[in-house]
């Protein structure tokens, strides 16, 4: 679980610093730095794939402390029957 934590709180971390770089890369483009766009470029996207990351160890998360439930198709939704073949007669 508390790794989990961590990689909620890194993920959010690099995101915050990522959109701070985008948003200092755009307004060195705007202002007539034509290689600012490319890192403007690769802070978004960066962002975008820290912020997804997040949001998914975030998940992950919730389903180990038992607020959400797994998907039913996952291994972690299979419930296995008790007993065995005395208890199945």
């Amino acid at each position: 679980m508390a790794i989990y934590a961590a990689g909620v709180t890194f993920a959010v971390v690099a995101w915050g610093y990522l959109v701070w770089a985008a948003i200092d890369f755009g307004a060195t483009a705007r202002s007539g730095n034509s290689a600012a766009w490319m890192f403007l470029v690769l802070a978004c996207i960066g962002a975008a794939s820290c912020l997804f990351a997040g949001l998914m160890l975030g998940v992950r998360l919730l389903t180990v402390v038992g607020i959400l439930s797994p998907p039913p198709g996952s291994p972690e939704a299979a419930v296995r029957p008790g007993g065995g073949r005395r208890a199945a007669r």
